[in-house]
């Protein structure tokens, strides 16, 4: 009884247009100090104890990152080299829109950052190319959304301090799902432009594709410090982060020189804001979290669904429907923090690996910021473009498709999330 009443007071602050991280901060409170005695003073160390934790620093630092990236010249040169190498090909200027998109994405880690970085430059240009802009918009505009999967991934940090499981070994298994789901986007949008005979451009020479290379080299030796020295056991995921902060600092100011030093407290009060958000949005989580472990939800959940002998398939599709639905109202951070302390523990006890759920839930909030009315890639792909929000979703249909059928085999066949960490991780403890 006590579940459904968090639930329903929930659902009732989220309706009046409450922000979710002070909905779930006022749903605490109000049960706490009205249907139970737990003393108040355990509820304040809980509240340290959740933020106690060495992974949540890498989030203000993969902020930092992203934004000194944004702002630093990196997204042009990685167009650059992407056309360089497939702008020959049908629908090539998108094509290297899609590539630009999964390697901004992998040092960046942010969606949002992603799709505005690529999408402000190459949305306009392809339209000048010749181009329809749907067929810009819906390529470069879901593609964002591989900054969700692909590592160093903000949402994946946040999933994996939310559920306790390891930072590394989520980012390790988003490498190969995120670089295929890439390759899966350029395959349609190859597709739809031969279909279409949309523009190609010429090939480039060797000598240009090295030079398109080399001026991107210095963004893309992070995705090699960054992911390599986790990989590696040199540093672990949160001195990764600072690792990249500190690099792309040096990179957008002494080497591409595209911020001058006078930019810099710009540019941090930008990233502390982004941080200060998601950081107070996880300290409410950590109480709703902690609620509901007092009250045995989660638990009572998973006794259930083991009661009533519900096969894994049946649990993983209801998950799906259940995230799909969420990303319709919230954003992947807030849908992660509300929902992973409920439904994680359900899938350990059905035997379900931790790191495969965390892809799952990955590929479901990339859908997410795909679609109305809250999806925040639709949002600025319809900012850039200029066009209503409606014509953007159909604009996104073809790809958004392809997503869908890929978190089908994402979710079925658990090897395209596991072969990695479990190849990496072997023999180690």
């Amino acid at each position: 009884m006590n579940g459904w009443i968090i639930f329903v007071l929930l659902v009732v602050l989220m309706l009046t247009g409450m922000p979710i991280s002070i909905a779930l901060g006022l749903t605490v409170l109000a049960f706490l100090f009205t249907m139970t005695t737990i003393p108040i003073e355990i509820v304040a160390q809980r509240l340290f104890t959740g933020l106690d934790s060495f992974s949540i620093m890498a989030i203000p630092f993969f902020i930092l990152t992203g934004t000194l990236l944004t702002q630093g010249g990196v997204a042009q040169r990685m167009i650059r080299f992407g056309t360089a190498l497939v702008g020959h090909l049908h629908g090539g200027l998108a094509m290297a829109g899609i590539f630009a998109c999964a390697m901004f994405a992998a040092v960046s880690g942010s969606s949002v950052a992603t799709v505005a970085a690529i999408g402000s430059i190459l949305i306009p240009e392809m339209e000048r190319a010749g181009y329809p802009k749907r067929f810009g918009v819906g390529a470069i505009g879901t593609a964002g959304a591989l900054g969700v999967l692909i590592p160093p991934s903000i949402v994946m940090v946040i999933f994996s301090v939310s559920t306790n499981t390891s930072v590394g070994r989520m980012f390790v298994a988003g490498v190969v799902p995120g670089f295929l789901l890439a390759g899966l986007l350029m395959g349609i949008t190859w597709i739809i432009a031969r279909r279409n005979r949309y523009p190609r451009m010429p090939r480039c020479t060797l000598a240009e594709t090295w030079n398109a290379f080399r001026e991107a080299a210095w963004g893309l030796l992070l995705i090699v410090i960054v992911i390599g020295g986790i990989y590696g056991g040199l540093f672990t995921p949160t001195e990764a982060a600072a690792v990249s902060a500190v690099y792309a600092f040096v990179v957008v100011v002494f080497i591409y020189r595209a911020l001058r030093l006078r930019d810099l407290p710009k540019v941090l009060i930008a990233g502390a804001n982004l941080s200060a958000m998601l950081l107070y949005i996880i300290t409410n989580a950590v109480l709703f979290s902690f609620l509901l472990t007092s009250e045995n939800i989660p638990q009572a959940m998973a006794q259930w669904i083991i009661d009533q002998h519900l096969a894994t398939w049946t649990f993983l599709l209801a998950c799906n429907l259940m995230l799909l639905i969420a990303g319709n109202f919230m954003d992947p951070s807030s849908v992660v923090l509300l929902l992973a302390p409920l439904l994680f523990p359900v899938a350990i006890r059905l035997g379900i690996d931790p790191i495969h759920f965390g892809v799952m839930m990955m590929i479901n909030m990339e859908v997410g910021l795909l679609h109305p009315p809250v999806g925040l890639n639709l949002y600025v792909a319809s900012g850039i473009s200029k066009m209503g929000l409606t014509e953007t979703t159909r604009a996104f249909a073809p790809w958004l498709v392809v997503m869908v059928l890929y978190l089908l085999l994402v979710t079925y066949v658990p090897a395209v999330s596991l072969w990695l960490p479990d190849l990496v991780y072997r023999g180690r403890s």
